[in-house]
């Protein structure tokens, strides 16, 4: 893969160096409707970026992101509930979590997702509500902070449509699933205001798999000024997700799923009721200088029964993004100047009760002496510049970035109180991380509606508080190391056949270090520590391509076909872990879960009198569970389409359609255990001991929603 790379590297030099006149101009796009967004944030961030407009987002139920993000190039999504638990995967990086996502950054509308300590959930964010979505492949940290992974943005964009508009959107079916949102939209030329109510219920296709969201959602810009607006994003949810546990391999390929017993005696699940808040003001400070800064603020209470345990959060985050743009212009040369901050504290408290793993009595716990009951004070910052120099005869910018990342942690044991538990040890630390700095370098070159880029970027990842503390010994993990990332990329984005054809094809290479790895402790009854386990190698090809046809006088309006196919060689390097006293050496071995290929494909076709099918096949390649690869996971493809009929009478806009899933009946999952977390056995769970119960299957037959959608213009 290197050679590709070099390769690639001299052929966009000897384009570069083509000393023609470029003008970089404004392209009357005939493609797809994603593509003038796409190639602005390609251009801006220098390394490959991908989006998903708000058609592409309706291409499956929105509020079921795994299906829609994972028909990108590179990104998967997987899920351990219905509409919850999700875990982003960016190049084959973030699949090693149990829980949650760590190690890639994400964002609604330029506030952070993820919370100061790295962490993101994303179970109480509205989907449906989000109507753009742009992914950064690979280390992004020079302008997101921490994050090896890459960055992925949700947008909810302001309709400034003129007028009053009433909407609702419903939609029902299998395991009797309701679906509804209200909306209403207020916008003249100068303002728009958006408020909505979401309403998701379903009993889940699992045993005690169901699930309850509600969401209050308020959106609005207002243009203070010819160069001055105010923008604002509230949110107020509350989510209840069942969780219904791993299935052994056996089960899993025989396709029976009776939940596990250990999950659903104890009526798991996730409840999280949380409130965020974003204030955005982007201005013109002088006429070359522009910033934008958003404060926000964000409180999660969360209460998760687990196979083994209880546990209760409160989990207050706040803090500040601010980005200043400087332009200079002359007949030659442009120059662009971006530098910020992003920082965040969160003051989280914690509580957790282990179960005994009765049967008789599931929610027995140890007593206080087994709890922890802590309080965290966790801040993060991230300061960055970025310098883009253009040279306009020849359509060529050069980027030279880096950021400044600094992460620390307190915890302080509230259980620690002289006389209050016998014997118990104080587990409060302190723990800081040395600043790191993650440089971003680019060339790229724009001829004839091609945009050549070859880019160097780092990321870096700090381990989480929790994994900073070895419990079995009581002290601060000292040894521990953040992940460090570089990435080598190659990208393409281009226009062909009168702009109606585009495509994206990425070349790269990222090296992670000090890998971040959950290990057991020797006999000492299954506890845990996190250490740098070694090396990992990701390389890959990536190619989306997508057409649009579209011919307004013929009765086939648009036909959209497109492909976004992935390729891997992700390999360990200098990879050991310690299992049962002795050194695990994992060199050459296939990174876990990381498939050879990966690939989406669909067709979508639009009529003059509204009728309309979107068609999409989504596969999943083989994938390894283990590090010595002797587990292989079978690949899967899931077909669904959507047939529809959209159309406007007078004021009203109408869209009624039937949605199927998983039409070709394949047995598939939807999360699956990796890596050192691999061979999960919970007590209680009714399989023999030995037996592992480590994925979260999918539904094996195909599967079915109806909708109806209503705009009415006052």
């Amino acid at each position: 893969m290197k050679k590709y790379i070099c390769i690639a590297a001299l052929l966009s030099c000897t384009i570069i160096n083509a000393q023609q006149s470029t003008e970089i101009e404004e392209v009357a796009i005939q493609g797809r409707k994603k593509i003038k967004q796409e190639r602005a944030e390609f251009k801006r961030h220098a390394q490959s970026v991908e989006t998903l407009s708000e058609e592409e987002l309706n291409r499956n139920n929105p509020a079921a992101i795994d299906q829609t993000l994972s028909t990108m190039s590179g990104i998967q999504v997987d899920k351990r509930t219905n509409f919850g638990g999700q875990r982003l995967v960016v190049r084959g990086y973030g699949n090693d979590q149990k829980f949650n996502n760590w190690g890639i950054k994400a964002y609604w509308n330029n506030i952070p997702l993820t919370n100061a300590e790295g962490i993101t959930i994303l179970d109480d964010v509205d989907f449906a509500y989000v109507n753009n979505v742009e992914v950064i492949k690979g280390p992004a940290a020079t302008m997101y902070g921490g994050g090896t992974g890459g960055a992925v943005r949700f947008y909810t964009r302001p309709d400034f449509t003129k007028g009053i508009t009433v909407s609702e959107n419903a939609l029902i079916g299998s395991f009797k699933t309701f679906q509804s949102r209200t909306q209403l939209n207020v916008a003249d030329e100068n303002y728009s205001v958006n408020a909505t109510y979401g309403h998701l219920e379903t009993d889940g296709y699992r045993p005690n798999g169901s699930g309850l969201k509600n969401f209050f959602n308020i959106n609005g810009t207002v243009k203070l000024g010819k160069n001055d607006q105010l923008s604002f994003l509230g949110s107020q949810a509350y989510s209840y997700e069942h969780t219904s546990g791993q299935i052994s391999y056996d089960d899993y390929y025989a396709g029976i799923d009776n939940g596990n017993p250990a999950y659903i005696r104890k009526n798991s699940g996730t409840k999280i009721k949380s409130t965020r808040v974003g204030l955005s003001n982007a201005v013109n400070i002088l006429p070359n200088l522009r910033n934008y800064t958003t404060l926000f603020y964000y409180n999660a209470n969360t209460e998760s029964v687990s196979a083994g345990a209880f546990g209760i959060t409160s989990s207050p985050n706040v803090g500040l993004r601010s980005t200043f743009t400087l332009k200079n212009e002359s007949k030659n040369f442009e120059n662009r100047f971006d530098f910020g901050t992003e920082i965040q504290n969160s003051m989280s408290t914690t509580s957790s009760y282990r179960f005994t793993g009765s049967v008789t009595n599931p929610l027995e716990t140890t007593g206080i002496s087994g709890a922890t009951y802590f309080k965290y004070n966790n801040n993060q910052a991230t300061y960055f510049a970025i310098e883009y120099l253009t040279y306009k005869p020849w359509g060529l910018t050069f980027l030279a970035g880096i950021s400044a990342n600094k992460t620390n942690y307190n915890r302080k044991d509230l259980f620690a109180v002289p006389g209050l538990i016998a014997g118990k040890k104080d587990q409060s630390f302190d723990k800081q991380y040395e600043t790191a700095f993650t440089p971003h370098f680019a060339l790229q070159k724009e001829w004839k509606h091609q945009i050549f880029n070859v880019s160097y970027s780092e990321g870096y990842n700090a381990p989480t508080a929790s994994s900073s503390f070895i419990n079995y010994t009581n002290t601060p993990n000292n040894d521990l190391r953040p992940e460090r990332a570089k990435m080598v990329d190659f990208s393409v984005h281009g226009l062909l056949l009168d702009t109606k054809l585009d495509y994206q094809i990425s070349l790269f290479r990222i090296d992670y270090s000090d890998k971040l790895t959950q290990l057991t402790i020797p006999n000492s009854n299954n506890q845990t520590y996190w250490a740098n386990t070694g090396s990992q190698k990701n390389s890959g090809l990536e190619l989306s391509i997508g057409y649009q046809y579209k011919n307004d006088n013929s009765f086939l309006n648009r036909i959209v076909p497109f492909a976004n196919l992935s390729y891997y060689d992700a390999k360990y390097k200098d990879f050991k872990t310690r299992l049962l006293g002795a050194d695990q050496i994992y060199d050459h071995m296939t990174v876990v879960g990381v498939p050879r290929n990966k690939y989406a494909l669909g067709l979508d076709i639009y009529t003059k009198p509204g009728l309309y099918l979107v068609n999409t096949y989504n596969y999943l390649g083989n994938v390894y569970s283990d590090f010595a690869n002797t587990n292989l996971v079978k690949g899967f493809g899931l077909l669904n389409s959507k047939l529809g009929y959209k159309r406007s009478f007078g004021r009203f806009d109408l869209d009624a359609y039937i949605m199927g899933n998983n039409l070709t009946n394949h047995v598939n999952y939807t999360f699956l255990f990796l890596g050192n977390n691999i061979n999960d056995s919970d007590a209680g769970n009714g399989y023999p001991k030995g037996v592992a119960t480590d994925l979260n299957p999918g539904p094996g037959k195909a599967y079915f929603f109806y909708g109806l959608n209503i705009k009415y213009k006052l």
